[in-house]
């Protein structure tokens, strides 16, 4: 059900005439740097994940296509290929291990968590037509930004339903991101900025279904690739609706039976997503929805120095909404584990981290893991419930074998905007996923410089040139 006012606006053109507007000055000093934070996250992760099995068949589908030589850089893959497929490459990087950022939402029915993974369909767009084009490292940090603030934007406005029957937005509402960035940089006028948008739009796909699976990441590979080539077709001349979003036939209607027109109609900028609600950075290689009841669980462990062997019992509880994503129960894979409440509490109670190197095939088999798990109960809750699903409020209640019972709430994890990471804190984050990818710390540390440094950049090439290997 749209909740729009009598008269419905142009709202594609509306989005379109944003993005044409938008000018560096628009992007206040304490927005850069939080999008520099995301930024350098984001390129850590694309090292990270071009060394997962994802990143293998990625880089074997690449040689199948039989690309030859291109402008845009395959991060942690040793090439360059045309800009849309090293979009597709990196954006399944990025995404590959569950460890990006994640928007936040702002209405109590816009679920915290389930609306989308912002830098992962932007950035690799927003790279690759700027190498494309030997873009400055102020036109793609704008370009970043507009592909972010599109893509939360629009995923803000959509109804409900739209995530909870299936769709991933990142997978959907990352696609108009990309296309988005690729826009600006481009430099489209209004009217090819609609196209590109709409062309888009008729690309959006991707479900919830394969959470836990290779295919989540390919959701977000395959929206900046397509936001890449929609607004390569508009360059062409290609044509599409001009309504593509509030048509009674477009995106929100179809994908989502309806949107809140006020949630995104004179919102775009005002504020800018980065800097209201904002977005969270993950400490922890797993779904978003996990994080503050793993924030939380690391706090009781060191404040009561709990030892797994006295553990009896641990009870989380949740809304209705975040079993509906962290599906996996008994987890059979790494890959699963990253959708499973139980496991990311046993693994914090058994090694009191939880990194790359915690999720792992080898620790879902590990029998200590196993029995652990199964002290664990998430459950739905009704205080949890009642504090609104743009919230991820988390109950645990740990009974210890003394009978002793300690027990804790969080509403969000470390590396959201109410308890965010630092610039080093990230960069600490991006130097252990550079070393997990087999980069030489010197390497890591002046990626690191780069980036703190990024709008003074006249072209991004000497970052690219530290990014396409590891070695």
């Amino acid at each position: 059900m749209n909740q729009n006012s009598a008269v419905d606006v142009e709202l594609t053109k509306y989005v379109a005439e944003f993005i044409v507007a938008a000018k560096v000055e628009d992007l206040s000093a304490e927005m850069v740097e939080l999008g520099k934070k995301s930024i350098l996250d984001g390129f850590g992760l694309a090292l990270s994940g071009s060394v997962a099995k994802s990143g293998e068949l990625v880089r074997r589908h690449l040689a199948d296509l039989d690309l030859g030589e291109g402008a845009a850089t395959v991060i942690g893959g040793g090439r360059r290929v045309a800009p849309r497929f090293a979009a597709f490459a990196n954006g399944v990087g990025i995404h590959a291990d569950d460890y990006d950022d994640t928007q936040l939402a702002v209405a109590k029915d816009r679920v915290y968590g389930l609306l989308t993974h912002p830098t992962a369909p932007a950035l690799p767009a927003a790279l690759a037509i700027s190498e494309l084009l030997n873009a400055s490292g102020r036109d793609f940090m704008l370009a970043y930004h507009l592909g972010v603030e599109v893509e939360c934007k629009i995923a803000e406005a959509i109804a409900p339903r739209h995530y909870q029957t299936g769709f991933h937005a990142t997978a959907t509402c990352g696609t108009f991101a990309a296309a988005a960035a690729a826009a600006k940089l481009m430099g489209f006028d209004v009217a090819t900025t609609q196209r590109a948008l709409s062309i888009a739009g008729s690309q959006s796909a991707g479900l919830r279904e394969n959470f836990g699976t290779m295919t989540k990441p390919f959701h977000a590979g395959k929206a900046a690739e397509s936001g890449v080539a929609a607004a390569q077709f508009a360059s062409y001349g290609w044509t599409a609706a001009a309504r593509i979003l509030e048509a009674p036939r477009g995106f929100f209607a179809a994908a989502g039976g309806g949107y809140d027109q006020g949630a995104i109609f004179g919102k775009l900028g005002a504020p800018w997503t980065f800097a209201s609600p904002g977005v969270s950075i993950k400490p922890h290689p797993s779904g978003s929805l996990t994080h503050p009841g793993m924030t939380e669980m690391l706090r009781l462990i060191k404040e009561n120095g709990i030892r797994a062997e006295d553990v009896r019992h641990v009870r989380v509880g949740t809304n209705s909404n975040m079993p509906n994503a962290l599906i996996h129960h008994r987890p059979k894979d790494e890959l699963q584990a990253k959708f499973s409440m139980e496991f990311c509490m046993a693994i914090l109670l058994l090694e009191g981290r939880a990194g790359l190197n915690e999720f792992t095939d080898a620790a879902v088999e590990r029998e200590d893991v196993k029995a652990m798990i199964e002290k664990v109960d998430f459950v739905i809750d009704d205080e949890a419930e009642a504090a609104g699903y743009h919230l991820m409020t988390t109950l645990i209640d740990i009974e210890l074998a003394d009978g002793r019972k300690i027990s804790g709430r969080a509403d969000f994890g470390k590396g959201s905007p109410a308890f965010p990471m630092s610039y080093d804190e990230v960069a600490g984050k991006f130097r252990e996923n550079a070393e997990f990818a087999g980069m030489a710390r010197s390497r890591a540390d002046e990626i690191v410089d780069l980036v703190r440094g990024l709008e003074g950049m006249s072209s991004l090439d000497a970052l690219t040139q530290r990014l396409i290997t590891v070695a």
